[in-house]
């Protein structure tokens, strides 16, 4: 008997070969913008966490400990006007460019959810999607989970074998990412030193959302060895390594400016191990290693969400008070021309099949698959579920 399934689940004719890159034009009708989406006042705080925790049984009461720092801001996410934000920078650069897509929103955890954007666009006719989701490393919960989401959303809506999902390669090392990071670290050691602060007692801390150890070591393809904390920690450090190269070229007195990349944002129980060292733990010992400032980048991040304004901007920004040293936070991409263009160009790379030779990249690690490798970024909790825009399982 002959096995019909198919290599990538619900995808387009071309990325349905499985190939890493697809290297042939598809004709999209359009864009699924997908977000991870955010509480918009108090009374959606808890039902938003529910979503954000569902099947994993933690009691209300347990999500009231972290439901304060959303009331800390009136129960506002502003991760849901940001992508709003997004939304309209990205149409207005396809426009610009003369691109005719749609761009359809839609959120795994909160309204307006991912099942409305689907199937808004294929009553619209719009049924070969390109999602970019607002997430640029790979990890399950960065990658694959938005991938799980749209084989469950394609199936809760009976689209399945009418609407594909192909789905952007993950842009970490994308210029246009890369470059809102740069020019904050720049700026912020530039204006350091300009007051009188030594380069060599300046730090810079990239950092970004911690995961469980064991999902990190699972992250990206597993035929490859990309060291203990899988491509997601090896992407990270790639990516703040070319960020300190460039601004040691602009700055040349950054070249005594020591960097690390820490973590931020563990929501796990303390049995189970996750990525170290956390950032305020780190802002904590710099005195002792004769640092009066700290640079702190909020590298894993696309936008100034809550995990950047209440971990980093109010946290990390308490632990250098009470460490008597100054601290400067730098910008996410959020709407930066390069960075809208950026994610445009991944379009482009996709509508015409740019070969993966041609395709712009800052790290070694790059470019990133478009069709993701099997078993990539498993979930050993929860096993592997059906997931779109990668090979099976």
């Amino acid at each position: 008997m002959t096995d019909t399934t198919p290599l990538v689940r619900s995808a387009s004719d071309a990325a349905a070969t499985g190939a890493p890159h697809i290297e042939v034009p598809v004709a999209y009708d359009a864009i699924l913008l997908a977000g991870f989406g955010g509480p918009e006042g108090q009374d959606d705080v808890i039902p938003f966490l529910r979503n954000v925790t569902r099947g994993r049984g933690i009691p209300d009461e347990r999500l009231e400990e972290v439901a304060h720092h959303y009331r800390h801001f009136g129960g506002i996410s502003p991760i849901n006007a940001q992508n709003r934000a997004l939304k309209a920078a990205i149409e207005g650069e396809l426009a610009a460019r003369g691109i005719d897509l749609p761009v359809y929103w839609g959120n795994r955890n909160w309204a307006p959810y991912l099942e409305e954007a689907v199937q808004e666009a294929a009553g619209a006719g719009d049924t070969t999607l390109l999602a970019i989701a607002t997430s640029a490393y790979s990890s399950y919960s960065s990658c694959r989970q938005y991938r799980e989401d749209f084989a469950r959303v394609l199936e809760a809506t009976e689209l399945v074998g009418t609407v594909t999902i192909d789905k952007v390669r993950q842009f970490f090392d994308h210029p246009g990412f890369v470059h809102a990071f740069t020019e904050g670290v720049r700026d912020a050691v530039a204006a350091l030193i300009a007051d009188g602060v030594a380069a060599d007692r300046i730090q810079v801390l990239f950092s970004t959302h911690s995961i469980p150890t064991a999902d990190a070591e699972r992250s990206g393809p597993r035929d490859r060895d990309f060291g203990p904390g899988g491509a997601y920690a090896a992407q990270h450090e790639a990516v703040a390594a070319f960020v300190m190269a460039n601004v040691r070229d602009e700055v040349p007195a950054a070249a005594q400016t020591d960097w690390e990349l820490v973590y931020q944002s563990r929501s796990g129980p303390p049995s189970q191990p996750w990525l170290e060292p956390d950032v305020c733990d780190v802002i904590g010992e710099l005195p002792d290693r004769g640092k009066d400032a700290v640079v702190i980048v909020p590298l894993g991040f696309v936008s100034d969400h809550m995990e950047v304004l209440w971990d980093l901007d109010t946290e990390a920004m308490e632990a250098a008070e009470e460490a008597g040293i100054r601290a400067v936070r730098t910008p996410t991409p959020g709407v930066d021309p390069a960075f809208v263009s950026g994610l445009v160009d991944l379009v482009v790379e996709r509508l015409k099949g740019t070969p993966a030779s041609a395709r712009p990249h800052q790290t070694d690690l790059g470019p990133w698959f478009d069709v993701c490798r099997p078993a990539c970024c498993e979930n050993v909790r929860a096993g592997f579920k059906p997931a779109v825009s990668g090979l099976l399982p």
